[in-house]
């Protein structure tokens, strides 16, 4: 890897906005997992397959496993966005674009973040209302919802830095 600029990205209010609202999504994962653990049954869905049928049952205290791995996501890449030097980019980064190209890196990692926490919500949420009897499951359309979730953001911040990089 060549040697790239360090360079401290300032946050801009929308992306303080975002970070705002990442840090929310992550205690009310916490807080939803935790008002709701007495009312669960001794077992509840741990597992939904790919048309969102429940297809895994577990014991009751497994419901914190969504929000461990969702904490341990949201520190990972809230650390890895300190470094923006060391991410994989599709061009390459020099002293006059390094500014441009890791704000635009910082700024997809901040909206994954973001988006991690609203699916791992929504998976806590019919978690919750199966466990109930309200829901059979997360239904056909959470996969593809949520997997184009991911990959527009990822696919839009790409293209914004190719764009960004001609310029």
């Amino acid at each position: 890897m060549e040697k790239r600029p360090r360079i401290k990205i300032a946050l801009r209010p929308f992306d303080r906005t975002v970070e705002a609202l990442s840090w929310f999504s992550l205690a009310l994962l916490w807080l939803v997992v935790l008002f709701n653990y007495t009312q669960l049954p001794p077992t509840i869905a741990s597992h939904f397959n790919a048309a969102g049928v429940v297809d895994g049952y577990v014991d009751k205290k497994e419901i914190f496993t969504l929000p461990i791995i969702g904490t341990f996501i949201f520190v990972l890449l809230t650390v890895l966005n300190n470094y923006p030097h060391l991410f994989n980019y599709p061009t390459n980064i020099t002293p006059q674009n390094a500014l441009v190209q890791y704000t635009n890196a910082t700024k997809m990692l901040r909206y994954l973040k973001f988006a991690i926490g609203i699916l791992f919500l929504l998976i806590i949420t019919v978690t919750l209302k199966v466990a109930a009897g309200k829901a059979e499951g997360l239904g056909p359309w959470f996969l593809p919802i949520g997997l184009g979730l991911i990959f527009t953001v990822v696919a839009f911040f790409i293209v914004k830095s190719l764009k960004r990089n001609k310029s």
